[in-house]
Formats: structure tokens, C-alpha cells, sequence
């Protein structure tokens, strides 16, 4: 089932939900400021996405800025940084069968459908 990792918050999180209602595809919604990601299944959708885990950081992030930026960190601890601070993910996460888009623009979300 596609998954798509939502911050109703973010109109382009709300963007990406109403894609996939016109889409007219089953999803589930996962509210990940909610429903915290595991380090785990975060590194999972990073190997999903096949990007570095610095490329999903929110980098205008005030709590970027103020604990992390200029700070030599490996993979390891920039996934745990998403992992305690969830604002710090880019979004939206859009999943399905493996395969996972950051859904900026909306139309990314064609990729993964």
C-alpha cells in the first residue's frame, strides 16, 4: 500500500494527500510528527528515496541552524537528528513498493505510482 508521510501543517504535505484522493489510490497517511519515525524506518525510506540522509533535512530548520549547521555529522547522526527533532524531514514522503519520492514538486508522486 502507498504511504505518504504527512505534516498537515505543510501545504505541500496537503498537496500531496489531495494528488493521491484525485488519483483515486488507496493510502495510508502517516503522521510522522504524530507517529515518530524508528531510526530504523527512517533509514529505510532513505534507502527507498536512494538519497543521502542530509538531502532530507529541512536546512532553513531553526533547530537546524542552531544545533546541527557547520557541524561535521555522519549519516548515522544526521538520521538520528530526524529522528529526535521530526520537523528537520523534508516533506511530503510519498512510499510505494520500495520505491519513495520527496513530493516537490506534487508531480513527483507519478514516479512512485
Amino acid at each position: 500500500m502507498i504511504k505518504i508521510y504527512h505534516n498537515p501543517r505543510c501545504t505541500k504535505s496537503r498537496q500531496g494527500v489531495a494528488f493521491l484522493e484525485e488519483k483515486g489510490v488507496e493510502f495510508k497517511v502517516i503522521r510522522y510528527l504524530e507517529e515518530a519515525f524508528t531510526f530504523q524506518t527512517l533509514t529505510e525510506v532513505i534507502a527507498e528515496l536512494a538519497i543521502h540522509p542530509m538531502e532530507l533535512i529541512r536546512k532553513n530548520e531553526a533547530i537546524w541552524k542552531s544545533n546541527f549547521k557547520g557541524k561535521e555529522l555522519s549519516d548515522a547522526q544526521i538520521i538520528q537528528a530526524m529522528v529526535d527533532f521530526p520537523k528537520l524531514i523534508e516533506r511530503p514522503i510519498v512510499v510505494n513498493k520500495g520505491r519513495a519520492v520527496i513530493a516537490r514538486p506534487t508531480e513527483k508522486i507519478e514516479e512512485v505510482l
